[in-house]
């Protein structure tokens, strides 16, 4: 069986999101990429939390091309396919449709920068990517959602791995990190932040993003060159 220690981590990975309340009946997956191996270990596609388990992940190559396991793989394979083409520095992604994450979607505005707890793991708003065209949605729907995630981070100059996050609008959040394990838990993160700051702006319609030097300073202590949070060798 190829690659038996990913397929159990991307497996952990999966069932966490049901366990952090991120998730519905099958509505997310988890992926990792072995960028060494050339493979994605991705969730089948559709099977339900419970039943499954490290054996029946499924593996593909960069093109999408299962290499091995009996079922199908996730249907938003192709968009994180492209996550994986594009962003070289991420090992694993995520995609729910959690509630909160979900409303900015639909919504089609980014999720503002108001505290520190978005800032630790954030550097700016989070970014609500635009809607799909009739025709990208017609030509390709997964593999264009992909590309919609990367030309917003390229119009504007957004380093994925300091924002590790996005929505997509009418659509849902998807989250990175440089393992399957990380990108679940920015994937709780941006579910979180998201509620706080739908708290923040009912409580005063009026407020304003925090000021940057307050996002600098909570950020860089944990992620920059000096960073001083937490233990060596923890990962957050």
């Amino acid at each position: 069986m190829l690659l038996p220690e990913l397929r159990k981590r991307v497996y952990d990975a999966n069932v966490a999101l049901p366990q952090h309340g991120l998730v519905k009946f099958t509505w997310g997956n988890v992926s990792a990429i072995d960028r060494e191996a050339g493979y994605i270990v991705i969730k089948p596609s559709g099977v339900p939390y419970e039943k499954l388990s490290p054996e029946n992940m499924v593996v593909t190559d960069l093109d999408g091309r299962v290499v091995e396991g009996e079922l199908n793989p996730s249907s938003d394979l192709p968009t994180h396919v492209e996550l994986y083409k594009a962003f070289p520095k991420i090992g694993g992604v995520v995609h729910t449709h959690s509630t909160e994450a979900v409303g900015w979607a639909q919504a089609g505005r980014d999720i503002p920068f108001y505290g520190t707890t978005h800032a630790d793991y954030f550097y700016g708003p989070i970014p609500a990517a635009r809607s799909l065209t009739e025709d990208e949605i017609n030509r390709a729907y997964e593999l264009e959602t992909g590309s919609v995630i990367i030309e917003t981070f390229r119009e504007r100059d957004l380093d994925p791995m300091a924002v590790p996050g996005v929505t997509v609008r009418n659509h849902g959040p998807f989250t990175w990190g440089k393992s399957p394990e990380e990108a679940v838990y920015h994937s709780v993160v941006l579910e979180e932040v998201a509620k706080m700051a739908r708290f923040t702006e009912q409580i005063n319609p009026r407020v304003e993003p925090a000021p940057k030097y307050l996002m600098d300073k909570h950020y860089l202590r944990k992620h920059g060159p000096n960073a001083y949070y937490g233990q060596k060798g923890a990962s957050h």
